[in-house]
């Protein structure tokens, strides 16, 4: 049987028929079939708040270090060493902290890390043009008619540009490498931290039946809880079931999952990808139940997503109402609008016929606001039915250019025009 195409991971020479690297004695190698037929990769930072910040403070190298705000507040990443005392993203910090006591709590320093991941972003467009981001610290890339350029497959281009992030940002990235996002970024997932893994047409089918629904990307926990309770915990029951009864029951994700079930994804990778939402939210301090309260803080949320989508110039026809109880259950209120829209008068007024069902005397800890179905444009649609519409419109553009001239606080005092 032919021994597979590989590379040490260790030097990159490429490999010969040996179980060690005949260059530098390695064993730390990267064979696979298809290996250098493959170009379409995801590559996603590990625990990258937490790296950076060990990166910078040696002395937290082998410690466990959460990212995240105070007890009120929840974990916005972790290292792999409170990983293993069972933290994880999303989770509450008090209950992070009970499970794992000793962790050093570092507030996030998302300037430091927007700035790293732009420097990781440009060195991937080093290696392609063709860069899809996903977040600050991971994305897709297609290698498809780099070799000539590189003077090397794609696998070994990557492996050179884990090892240049390595070497210059000095924290480490894993690499999924298939035929399609759905694979690559799967793979990614599956040697981590600083891995590398290939998944070819020939072994994709194996190893997606027995993968569980909630490991693929955009199944979330209502929906896996759902499919779950009709009895498909695996992407093989996936299978069993069908592309029709599961597009019949669930829908287009029931459609969508038969397909990836099966390794299709026929999705391109789109480097001008265009942003889906914009969305803001506030942990409070201490619970509340209080509308007024509330509706103070969902202004300033509003204000927030209105000055992102101004300065992205996008506008949005659906807003969404984000708020977690004190118990930690997440409420969503949705309402599609007539206009897209990028006022934060506008958002506030959605926002506020939202909340006020929801404030019934239960506490809240956190409130949030969003806006998605974006379209481009800076210019809302009036309510004809609402003549104070242009007015508000008009005030609100005004106070843009006094915050943008003298600061936020010169006219936000008071929710400056909040609807009466």
């Amino acid at each position: 049987m032919k021994t597979p195409p590989g590379y040490c991971r260790a030097c990159l020479t490429q490999l010969e028929e040996s179980d060690t690297c005949q260059s530098c004695g390695s064993q730390k190698l990267l064979r696979h079939p298809e290996l250098n037929g493959l170009s379409i990769a995801h590559i996603d930072c590990d625990a990258f708040y937490a790296a950076i910040e060990k990166r910078d403070d040696p002395s937290l190298e082998d410690k466990p270090v959460i990212i995240g705000g105070g007890k009120r507040g929840v974990v916005s990443t972790c290292c792999y060493v409170a990983r293993l005392y069972g933290v994880k993203s999303a989770m509450p910090m008090f209950k992070a902290l009970k499970a794992c006591p000793d962790a050093v709590v570092i507030r996030p320093r998302m300037d430091i890390y927007a700035a790293e991941g732009l420097r990781i972003r440009e060195m991937m467009k080093d290696v392609t043009p063709a860069v899809e981001p996903l977040s600050i610290d991971e994305a897709f890339l297609d290698l498809t008619g780099t070799q000539r350029l590189h003077h090397a497959p794609p696998a070994l281009t990557l492996l050179r540009l884990q090892r240049r992030i390595h070497q210059e940002v000095g924290i480490t990235v894993s690499v999924g490498l298939a035929y399609n996002k759905f694979l690559a970024k799967t793979a990614s997932d599956m040697d981590k931290p600083n891995g590398f893994f290939v998944l070819g047409r020939a072994d994709a089918p194996d190893f997606l039946k027995i993968q569980s629904t909630r490991a693929v990307f955009g199944v979330g926990p209502v929906f896996a809880a759902r499919l779950e309770k009709d009895g498909i915990k695996t992407l093989s029951d996936v299978i069993r079931v069908g592309e029709k009864t599961m597009a019949t029951r669930y829908g287009d994700g029931g459609y969508r999952l038969a397909k990836l079930a099966t390794g299709e994804d026929y999705r391109t990778v789109a480097p001008n990808r265009e942003r889906k939402s914009v969305s803001s939210e506030t942990t409070f301090f201490e619970d509340i139940a209080d509308l007024t309260e509330l509706e103070a803080k969902l202004w300033r949320q509003c204000v927030r997503v209105a000055d992102m989508a101004k300065k992205k110039n996008v506008s949005g026809y659906v807003v969404t109402l984000k708020l977690r109880t004190q118990d930690f259950k997440i409420i969503t209120r949705r309402r599609t609008l007539s206009d897209a829209t990028q006022l934060a008068d506008t958002l506030f007024r959605v926002g506020q016929e939202l909340l006020k069902p929801e404030a019934n005397g239960r506490l809240f800890r956190l409130i949030g606001i969003g806006i998605s179905n974006l379209i481009d444009g800076s210019m809302d649609a009036m309510d004809l039915l609402d003549p104070e519409a242009p007015r508000r419109a008009a005030a609100e553009r005004a106070m843009d250019k006094a915050r943008a001239k003298f600061g936020d606080e010169a006219i936000m005092k008071g929710r400056g025009f909040k609807p009466k």
